[in-house]
C-alpha cells in the first residue's frame, strides 16, 4: 500500500465517515416508522397504513428531540465519562518530562495546540486520544506503554494519537459511540420490560407478538449502528498509522511499537466495547487468539499484523 497524497486520503476518509454517520439517524427514523407499523399490525385493531403514517409524523419530532437531548448531554460530558471508563488521570509535567517533551516536539512540528496528557495506571501497553475541540483534546497513555517503549516507539504511538486529533477522528468516534448507546439503551429497556415487567402476559396474543417485533427492530438498529461504528474505527486506524509514519519519518518505530502492544494490550479498567474502539489496539483482548475471533465486520480494529506489514512497506 502506498501512502502518497495523505491529505487526499484524509478528505476521502472524512467524506466516507460523514456518510456512515448520516446513516445513524436514517436508521433510527426508519426503525421508528417500523415500530408504528408493527404496533398497528399487532394491536388487534383494523390495520390502516394511513394511521401508521399519521402516528409516525406526529411522534417523530418528539422522538428526534429526545435523541437530540441525549446526544447533547453525552457530547458535552464525554470527557468525564471516558476518563471514568478508562481510569485516565492527568499526568503532571514534573512527573514525566520525557512524555511532555515528545508530545510538545510533535505538536510544534505541525503547529498543533498541545493536548492534555493523561495517564492510565496500568502496566499493560495501550493509548488513546479523545476530545471534541482544542480545549478538550487529550492523549492518554498507560503506565506500561511509557515504561516499556523506547523514545522512538513512544514518539510513534503519540504521533498516531495526534493524527487522530488532526483528522478529527476522535470527534466522529464520540458521535458514533453516542448513537450506538441510544440503540443499546432502547434494546435494554425493552428487554427489561419483557423480563421483569409482565413478560408472561407479553408473550401471549398479537400484542405480545408486537412487543417481540419491536424488540427485534431495536436489536437490528443496534446491530447496524455497531457495524457502522466498527467500519469507521477500522478505516481510521490505518490512516492514523500512515499519519504517524509521515509525522515521525520513522514507520518502523510504529511497527515495532505495535508488536509490543499486541502482546499485552488489555487495560483492566476498560469494560465497554464502545470505549475500547478508541484505543490504538483493542484493550479488551485477553490474548492474541482473541484478536482473530472477531475479524471482519465485528472487529473494532484491523489486524495488527496487517498494520505492521503496511508500515514496513512504507
Amino acid at each position: 500500500m502506498k501512502y502518497f497524497g495523505l491529505q487526499s486520503q484524509i478528505w476521502r476518509n472524512n467524506t466516507s465517515s460523514a456518510v456512515i454517520l448520516a446513516m445513524f439517524p436514517a436508521v433510527f427514523v426508519v426503525l421508528t416508522w417500523l415500530f408504528f407499523y408493527a404496533f398497528a399490525y399487532f394491536n388487534g385493531q383494523e390495520f390502516d397504513i394511513r394511521d401508521v403514517n399519521y402516528q409516525f409524523t406526529r411522534t417523530i419530532p418528539w422522538v428526534l428531540a429526545a435523541v437530540g437531548a441525549w446526544f447533547l448531554i453525552a457530547y458535552f460530558s464525554h470527557s468525564a465519562m471516558i476518563n471514568s471508563a478508562t481510569g485516565s488521570k492527568p499526568l503532571e509535567r514534573q512527573e514525566n518530562k520525557r512524555v511532555y517533551n515528545l508530545v510538545e516536539n510533535l505538536c510544534i512540528s505541525r503547529g498543533m495546540t498541545m493536548p492534555k496528557v493523561m495517564i492510565i495506571e496500568d502496566d499493560s501497553l495501550n493509548a488513546f486520544a479523545s476530545g471534541i475541540g482544542e480545549k478538550s483534546y487529550s492523549v492518554s497513555l498507560s503506565r506500561g506503554i511509557i515504561n516499556r517503549l523506547n523514545d522512538e516507539e513512544l514518539e510513534a504511538v503519540i504521533a498516531h494519537e495526534l493524527t487522530h486529533i488532526r483528522n478529527r477522528d476522535v470527534r466522529l468516534l464520540i458521535i458514533s459511540v453516542v448513537f450506538v448507546g441510544i440503540f443499546a439503551f432502547i434494546s435494554e429497556t425493552i428487554f427489561r420490560s419483557l423480563a421483569y415487567g409482565g413478560g408472561r402476559s407479553a408473550g401471549k396474543g398479537k400484542k405480545g407478538g408486537g412487543i417481540i417485533i419491536i424488540l427485534i427492530l431495536a436489536l437490528i438498529g443496534l446491530l447496524l449502528a455497531s457495524l457502522f461504528r466498527f467500519a469507521l474505527s477500522r478505516k481510521r486506524e490505518y490512516l492514523a498509522d500512515a499519519g504517524a509514519a509521515e509525522l515521525t519519518r520513522n514507520p518502523l518505530a510504529l511497527a515495532s511499537a505495535l508488536r509490543k502492544i499486541s502482546q499485552d494490550p488489555a487495560i483492566e479498567a476498560v469494560k465497554r466495547n464502545d470505549v475500547a474502539q478508541m484505543f490504538i489496539e483493542n484493550p479488551r483482548l485477553k490474548d492474541k487468539k482473541t484478536s482473530f475471533s472477531l475479524t471482519g465486520l465485528f472487529a473494532t480494529h484491523p489486524p495488527v499484523e496487517k498494520r505492521i506489514q503496511l508500515l514496513e512497506q512504507y
